[in-house]
């Protein structure tokens, strides 16, 4: 048995298709397009950061409230965000300029006309109406108050610097020829303004905001407090653009109760979602997304479907996002996760190229194939080659003796040879070589036979 497995050891060994060989050959390729690829994904359009910077609002705020949600939402993309809380919307704009948040929530109507006010800023959106909530301790006289020219003396929190309502209150008292000084202001955050308010130190407090706030919530069930009905809302929204007229229905906050026990009329800016221009497209798609599902719903002062929209803000709305508003999601978002989708379309100039350059590439390929197949029997020729050398070399007094050493050493490659494991279509090269190494064996042969004749007897 012994023998016969050291026979079929010396048999050559062929395959069909050699898959080393072709990977090998390919690999060079391969690793060029794979490279091409790399270095386009970090030069040509950088990847998305993984973290952004919110600006939201105070403490127990519908701001806040959001902020949180949309953390949330992209968390589940991978991307971290970190929330800024600030005193409302005008701080928010500050933080945009100063680079200190990347995105923010802003309320309509909080910058100047002029477009430099504007500069660096793109619009998302506006997401939801967020009317000016006016809230007063009921009179001792229980006579309501409708008209804001009562406030004349009044102690009124406006809120703190920095929010969206100072500025908004000061523009609605002007209309009703109230001037600074007619009013007294307080400047208090809203959790703080509120337990002044309960406690009977101040006479009224002011929110903009989504009723989604606590606050909100809490002071339109208190007994003895009363929201102001701005029953001239329709005039306000006339001379004020960015503003609109809204309705809080009667019973909406609690049926059972009948709480409020009727209708009111309030004036509302909207809150808009408001990015630095070289925030990176791919988070502004994510913030619209964010956006779409989380202010689509049906509200108190909204119908399903209103918001988010882009109108009702005084910024240029990106055009990307007012793509979304129009068309929906980009279409490889709406079949693939978020960051394959990014990928592929940051990426497809690059991808183009490179199916440009493919068919040129796959040219080079097959030729490689071929090299290294039959560099592995090309090679033996140049042992060949040194055998025959050391054969016409030999000196003349130890010719015998070379020639036997380069026949052992024939032997040695021709066992070699026999081992090499070659495709089919290669066969003729295995055996060409085969055959030369017979050829040169005969020659060393023939020489050692005529030697020997020429030794004397």
């Amino acid at each position: 048995m012994k023998p016969m497995r050291h026979h079929m050891s010396k048999i050559l060994k062929f395959t069909q298709f050699s898959l080393r060989d072709l990977f090998a050959s390919t690999l060079p390729t391969v690793l060029l397009i794979v490279g091409v690829c790399l270095l386009a994904y970090w030069l040509v359009d950088p990847a998305p950061p993984r973290t952004v910077r919110l600006g939201t609002g105070q403490e127990n705020s519908a701001y806040e409230e959001f902020g949180k949600k949309y953390a949330a939402m992209l968390a589940k993309h991978g991307v971290t965000v970190t929330l800024v809380p600030s005193a409302g919307s005008g701080e928010n704009l500050h933080n945009l300029r100063d680079g200190k948040v990347d995105i923010a929530f802003v309320q309509s109507g909080s910058t100047n006309e002029e477009a430099a006010d504007r500069e660096e800023l793109t619009s998302l959106g506006s997401l939801f109406v967020e009317p000016l909530w006016l809230f007063l301790r009921e009179p001792k006289d229980k006579k309501p108050i409708t008209q804001l020219s009562q406030l004349r003396g009044m102690k009124i929190n406006f809120g703190p610097k920095g929010a969206g309502a100072p500025r908004l209150l000061h523009q609605v008292l002007e209309l009703n020829g109230l001037e600074t000084g007619d009013v007294q202001r307080l400047s208090l955050a809203n959790t703080p303004a509120v337990v002044e308010l309960l406690e009977g130190r101040i006479d009224g407090l002011v929110f903009t905001s989504a009723p989604e706030a606590p606050l909100i919530q809490m002071l339109l069930q208190t007994p003895g407090i009363q929201l102001f009905d701005f029953t001239q809302a329709e005039a306000y929204a006339r001379k004020l653009p960015f503003l609109t007229h809204v309705t809080l229905p009667q019973g909406i906050v609690d049926l059972g109760r009948d709480i409020p026990a009727r209708e009111y009329s309030l004036i509302a800016p909207t809150a808009t979602l408001v990015a630095r221009e070289d925030m990176h497209p791919a988070l502004i798609d994510l913030f619209v997304q964010g956006a779409s599902s989380i202010h689509n719903g049906a509200g108190w002062f909204q119908q399903q479907g209103q918001f988010p929209s882009a109108k009702y803000t005084e910024i240029p709305v990106d055009a990307e996002a007012a793509k979304f508003y129009k068309n929906g999601p980009p279409l490889l978002q709406r079949y693939m996760p978020f960051w394959a989708a990014n990928f592929l379309d940051r990426m497809w100039v690059v991808m183009l190229a490179l199916s440009a350059l493919i068919l040129p590439l796959s040219k080079i390929v097959p030729p490689l194939y071929v090299w290294r197949i039959r560099s592995r029997v090309y090679k033996w020729y140049g042992q060949l080659r040194t055998v025959e050398q050391k054969v016409e070399e030999a000196p003349e007094g130890a010719r015998m003796q070379v020639y036997e050493e380069q026949l052992r050493r024939l032997d040695e490659i021709e066992e070699l040879v026999n081992q090499i494991s070659i495709p089919l279509s290669f066969a003729d090269g295995l055996y060409g070589l085969r055959s030369h190494i017979q050829f040169v064996r005969k020659r060393i042969q023939f020489l050692m036979a005529e030697g020997a004749e020429a030794v004397p007897g």
